[in-house]
């Protein structure tokens, strides 16, 4: 097992650098850390990969700090009304991504860059090593839970274990005081300021374009994102909550299950009835308290039947035009990706402890206020 102060050298040895700017990083760090060695239970191919992707963060925080020392102008970039793709897992918020990416007057992050920011796209001449030729890595072990390119958008989890405050590493281990923590201590104000550092990097010495972003995990958060990024916009996608959480359980245990040969399945339904009950309690409390018309709704069964549908309501509430390239990128994408639509979820409730008649009291608030956002024709049904 590796201890932070390890990573940090390993991450300095390799990188040639030392400086990795704001230490606030460290306190997840070392909860992270200390979890991985006391409660993880990693086999050898999960010490495999988890401390080298620990290094690899580490090491591109070093990166981004060296940038912004040699061309300190980079800050001078802005990073203007954003859109956030946000809401429960596995309501189609990844294929509204993709949608999205559609559109060439936008930027979204890259899933090449989203872990290797740097060096910035804009410096690398020709084709860039990053992009691998095949589809993006996936886990070993795991399967294509959502679409995959390599081209493709990212989910900003990635920005934000830049930080070390992301859920994106509770998906990799069983590290329950990590995920605790990140509920109900971690402040992202950090994360979503290093967030920004990052966005300024990628977008400098490119045409400005307004940023399409996207991952669940901003409900537990929304207060932090709201304070460094004051004028952002939310699409929020909905569905059943019975549904949703079976699926994501089930993703987990599969991802878990390859870096370690102890998966508590009971554990992982437990952990993400708690994280999203919390998230969607947090997302009604900031939209109720002033926020609600910064955000556009979306249903998951309403997208299935008509998603470019519902991206033009979406650009009319931008006010922004969907044109032809865009619509027809839009269509094209969907019809090709027709046959890896999301199966429902064969995976036993019983084996996650998940009992609908226990879940839905849990949700009961965010679905009533869901009726009413996206209207009682669409809005997540009880069953």
């Amino acid at each position: 097992m590796a201890s932070s102060d390890d990573l940090l050298r390993a991450a300095r040895g390799s990188s040639g650098l030392d400086d990795f700017g704001d230490d606030a990083f460290r306190e997840g760090l070392d909860i992270l850390v200390g979890a991985l060695d006391r409660e993880a239970r990693l086999n050898a191919r999960g010490e495999a990969f988890m401390y080298p992707r620990i290094v690899g963060h580490l090491r591109q925080r070093l990166q981004v700090e060296d940038w912004y020392r040699r061309h300190p102008e980079i800050d001078d970039e802005r990073v203007d009304a954003p859109l956030f793709g946000l809401g429960l897992p596995r309501t189609g918020s990844t294929a509204l991504s993709f949608l999205l990416a559609q559109d060439p007057g936008i930027r979204y992050l890259h899933s090449w860059e989203a872990a290797r920011p740097c060096p910035p796209p804009s410096t690398v001449a020709g084709d860039d090593p990053r992009i691998p030729p095949g589809v993006t890595e996936v886990p070993a072990g795991s399967r294509h839970h959502v679409p995959s390119d390599p081209d493709g958008p990212a989910e900003c989890l990635d920005l934000m274990a830049l930080d070390f405050t992301s859920q994106i590493f509770q998906a990799f281990a069983h590290i329950p005081s990590y995920s605790q923590w990140l509920v109900e201590r971690a402040d992202f104000t950090s994360t979503y300021t290093y967030q920004r550092r990052v966005l300024k990097l990628l977008q400098w010495g490119q045409p400005t374009r307004p940023w399409r972003l996207k991952s669940p995990a901003h409900v537990l958060s929304l207060d932090c994102l709201d304070a460094v990024f004051p004028d952002a916009r939310f699409v929020m996608t909905h569905r059943d909550p019975t549904d949703v959480l079976l699926s994501v359980a089930d993703v987990y245990a599969d991802i878990v299950g390859g870096f370690s040969d102890h998966v508590d399945r009971r554990y992982l339904g437990e952990l993400n009835t708690y994280q999203w009950s919390v998230g969607m309690g947090r997302a009604v409390a900031f939209r109720e308290d002033g926020a609600d018309h910064r955000f556009f709704d979306i249903d998951f069964r309403t997208m299935a039947q008509d998603p470019v549908g519902e991206v033009r309501a979406l650009y009319a509430w931008l006010g922004d035009p969907v044109t032809v390239e865009f619509e027809s990128g839009m269509r094209g994408w969907w019809a090709h990706n027709a046959q890896n639509r999301e199966a429902k979820p064969t995976a036993d409730p019983g084996a996650f402890g998940l009992d609908p008649g226990r879940i839905r009291p849990l949700f009961a608030d965010y679905v009533a206020h869901a009726r009413r956002w996206i209207g009682p024709r669409d809005a997540p049904e009880e069953r």
